[in-house]
């Protein structure tokens, strides 16, 4: 084998939050586990066991408790599973110097001209797989093989669970005539549906127009799409890339239009998005909330402002202001709040120069803010308390405000990539 061939890896960890509770209670093993919130959450990962039954991630709880009524429902435990993500991280960087974390479960490894090190590239992606079992105590993970990220994505989805699936160069044409068009990364619902109208179904059904064709009717998607379907991915395996944006969300026990409940979890995300946009040295410009209405109508506004943003009473504020801003259509099902529209330099910094009110307000703001992310960091997350949400008012409402608060941190940590 040349060692000029170009080899990309994906890793893909089994059912990942799932396994990891089956792994920590040997009694759910063989049985049907979702991980979600309770029936008004929905489901973050399910076992194969309940796959079997059609329950999927992002499905509501209530749908897969019809689907699946004999599954173990339990709450997600980011802290675990964000543990166990180090882990497999940790382990995975020992195969190649260029490793890109997709997602706290799934990672991309440039191979290329690692065989001396490993041998054939199939045999480095056993080796990883025993790798990734033995650090972890037991999980498994699917691995796919190919000369280009796109496809070596969708062929470590071929052989799941505890799979391996090598696509060569001289074999990506075959494969490509029949893939399925939904099936490359870009193509959702609705393009699909033009697709079809088109009779292009599969990559191979792209070839019968022209590439002039699908740039003018699609431009920069209808070329993508041209390239993919050639198996062309000019993407390179990037160790480490800045976030777009930050965010948490929430499924509430109950649809509300309560203002200042929805200020009070407005605060609760502010918290959360501002902790993590420091602890990374990010600032940005958009604030975005999010409301989904009880009939699951779903609307988000923005603010863009003049100057950065990351501490918690700056993004509070202005989501606020959105807020006050909106008439509410119906009962809230779902709130959220984001922060994007990142800029070099990370946060706000303090200046000789004369600067204008709003940063000199940031700048104290993020010297205060940061002080209590240290004093949390050293004696836990309730060393200090905002006084709003210090609101139950008995061990039952704590625990209530506690487990959304849980839920919101896994919906985050789910969608951040």
């Amino acid at each position: 084998m040349s060692s000029s061939q170009r080899w990309i890896m994906h890793m893909d960890m089994d059912a990942f939050f799932a396994s990891i509770e089956q792994l920590d209670n040997p009694s759910l093993r063989g049985r049907p586990v979702v991980v979600g919130g309770d029936h008004r959450g929905v489901v973050s990962t399910c076992s194969y066991e309940a796959r079997r039954f059609g329950v999927r991630s992002a499905m509501p709880i209530a749908e897969a408790k019809r689907r699946c009524p004999q599954a173990v429902y339990v709450r997600p435990r980011m802290r675990r599973y964000v543990e166990m993500s180090a882990l497999v991280r940790e382990t995975i960087a020992s195969f190649s110097p260029k490793v890109e974390m997709a997602s706290v479960d799934e990672a991309y490894l440039d191979a290329t001209g690692l065989e001396r090190l490993f041998g054939p590239v199939d045999a480095m992606g056993r080796a990883l797989k025993a790798a990734v079992r033995e650090a972890t105590g037991g999980l498994t993970c699917s691995v796919g093989i190919a000369p280009v990220k796109f496809l070596a994505k969708i062929a470590s989805e071929k052989r799941k669970p505890d799979g391996l699936f090598m696509l060569e160069r001289e074999r990506v044409p075959e494969f490509l005539a029949t893939l399925p068009v939904t099936a490359v990364p870009g193509v959702g619902r609705r393009f699909s549906e033009e697709l079809a109208r088109l009779g292009v179904k599969t990559c191979g059904d792209v070839s019968r127009y022209a590439e002039e064709f699908w740039r003018t009717r699609y431009g920069k998607a209808g070329i993508v799409l041209c390239e993919r379907a050639r198996g062309e991915d000019p993407r390179e395996v990037m160790p480490w890339s800045p976030p777009k944006s930050e965010s948490a969300e929430v499924t509430l026990d109950e649809d509300t239009r309560d203002r200042e409940f929805l200020k009070t979890w407005i605060l609760r995300h502010a918290e959360r998005v501002g902790a993590s946009l420091r602890g990374q040295g990010l600032a940005g410009r958009t604030v975005t909330l999010k409301i989904k209405y009880a009939d699951f109508h779903q609307i988000t506004r923005q603010v863009t402002l003049e100057h950065r943003i990351c501490s918690t009473e700056s993004i509070y504020e202005t989501a606020c202001g959105i807020l006050d801003s909106l008439e509410l259509a119906d009962r809230v099902r779902l709130i959220g709040v984001g922060v994007s529209g990142f800029e070099a330099g990370g946060p706000v910094q303090l200046s000789l120069l004369p600067e204008k009110e709003p940063e000199k307000d940031e700048g104290r703001r993020d010297r205060l803010n940061r002080a209590v992310d240290a004093l949390r960091s050293r004696y836990g997350g309730n060393a200090v308390m905002r006084g709003r949400l210090f609101e139950p008012r008995d061990e039952a409402d704590r625990k209530s405000a506690d487990e959304q608060a849980e839920r919101a941190e896994a919906r985050r940590m789910r969608d951040r990539h």
